[in-house]
């Protein structure tokens, strides 16, 4: 039997691009990875439109909330293997410290939230269908890695390579 993977997506308001990888590894993932997301300064609220794009995709959206990643920094929260930085505003040395020292990437993807905050409503929604895209992508990848044939240092290589690849 395989080891189950826990994966942390981390971004500053946790509302749109957390989510959307923790929808994302959830279903591509399953049974192999177990995903989880969370921010450094929490919006409380999913966003809107990323929201009813998960939704559109047949996402599961019901167990989806923003929260803060002290959650996940607590002792009795599940040890992470893997978090994940798609947020730009997040530097490595201002994470907390996890249990069970997790491989640490960063995923850069632009901020739908920003990107299309004076547009309208096809505009804003392009501007998440595209962060979509670009998550969908390096999820693909991560979930088909065989994990148990790297190693760490292979793993940590690989893992920052799938952060710079574009769709």
């Amino acid at each position: 039997m395989e080891k189950m993977y826990n994966v942390l997506f981390l971004c500053s308001q946790n509302s749109a691009r957390s989510l959307m990888a923790e929808a994302l590894l959830n279903s591509w993932g399953k049974g192999r990875f177990k995903a989880y997301s969370a921010g450094s300064n929490p919006a409380g609220v999913i966003n809107p439109y990323a929201e009813r794009l998960l939704h559109s995709l047949n996402l599961v959206t019901n167990t989806l909330r923003s929260k803060s990643w002290d959650e996940y920094a607590a002792e009795a929260s599940p040890v992470m293997d893997f978090i994940f930085v798609v947020g730009d505003t997040l530097a490595p040395d201002h994470l907390p410290n996890w249990p069970g020292k997790p491989m640490v990437a960063h995923w850069e993807v632009d901020d739908p939230v920003g990107l299309a905050a004076e547009g309208d409503d096809l505009a804003q929604m392009n501007a998440f269908r595209l962060a979509f895209r670009q998550l969908e992508h390096r999820v693909k990848i991560f979930a088909a890695l065989r994990l148990d044939a790297l190693t760490e240092m292979a793993m940590q290589t690989r893992l920052s390579e799938i952060g710079l690849e574009s769709v």
